[in-house]
């Protein structure tokens, strides 16, 4: 079952890893009917809102990627897992907490304006870094969504792609909470084709982040090699979510 600690929950361990099985299952599964190797989609566990304790225990089922959407989470977690993991930050990322983040995480999920990449380049060259981003794009249209638009991604690219401490990777977007089926497939399509125009123009991203809890599976038959699912691993037996 489960507890809380902190105000945040703890799942039991042997729950968890039937969470990791069931997921990485369904994740095989959506890349046989893609005709993939399930080699190539990174799972990222985001667990922003899980503590320490439960995060660990995702990793210890074999979940070499965590996600969170706050800076201080991050900076926690890594100093208290003591295992070998890739941090992505999948928030939305204001400039005044770059300084912050910047030392902790691999992937930046969500570079969306000229003064935020020029932030993240002058912190990265500060300590040293090359730091990898991916540019969301807000292909869905909804105003509660961040993001450029489709249309804005070749120009902004350009513009950053000279920033010697930042690294573009690729795109991410989400797709509208609650749509139909053939909606979210046209969102994550859509995200594709801009990848294939861009390539066509020489520009080479390498990744596509999308698909979450309620929706990976389409993800990843569209293309995705990044997922973000959070609380899919995080589900107890009584259906409750942490």
């Amino acid at each position: 079952m489960c507890a809380t600690k902190g105000g945040k929950q703890i799942i039991q361990e042997s729950q968890i890893e039937k969470n990791i099985i069931l997921i990485k299952n369904r994740v095989k599964a959506a890349c046989k009917r893609a005709g993939r190797d399930s080699d190539d989609v990174t799972i990222v566990a985001v667990s922003k809102s899980v503590d320490i304790e439960t995060a660990s225990r995702v990793v210890e089922g074999g979940i070499r990627d965590l996600g969170e959407n706050r800076a201080k989470e991050i900076v926690n977690k890594f100093n208290a897992i003591q295992e070998e993991i890739r941090w992505h930050f999948v928030g939305h990322l204001q400039r005044n907490k770059v300084k912050d983040l910047i030392e902790f995480v691999d992937l930046i999920h969500s570079l969306e304006s000229i003064p935020l990449a020029e932030e993240i380049n002058k912190r990265a060259k500060e300590i040293g870094k090359i730091q990898d981003v991916l540019v969301e794009v807000n292909v869905s249209g909804e105003k509660s969504k961040y993001g450029l638009h489709p249309d804005q991604v070749f120009g902004f690219i350009k513009q950053v792609k000279d920033f010697d401490n930042l690294r573009i990777k690729g795109l991410m977007t989400m797709a509208p909470y609650g749509a139909m089926e053939e909606r979210v497939r046209s969102v994550f399509s859509h995200l594709r084709s801009i990848r294939e125009t861009l390539a066509a123009d020489g520009v080479l991203l390498d990744h596509l982040s999308m698909g979450m809890t309620d929706d990976f599976e389409l993800a990843i038959e569209e293309g995705a090699d990044i997922v973000r699912i959070g609380r899919a691993f995080f589900i107890d037996v009584d259906g409750k979510y942490a």
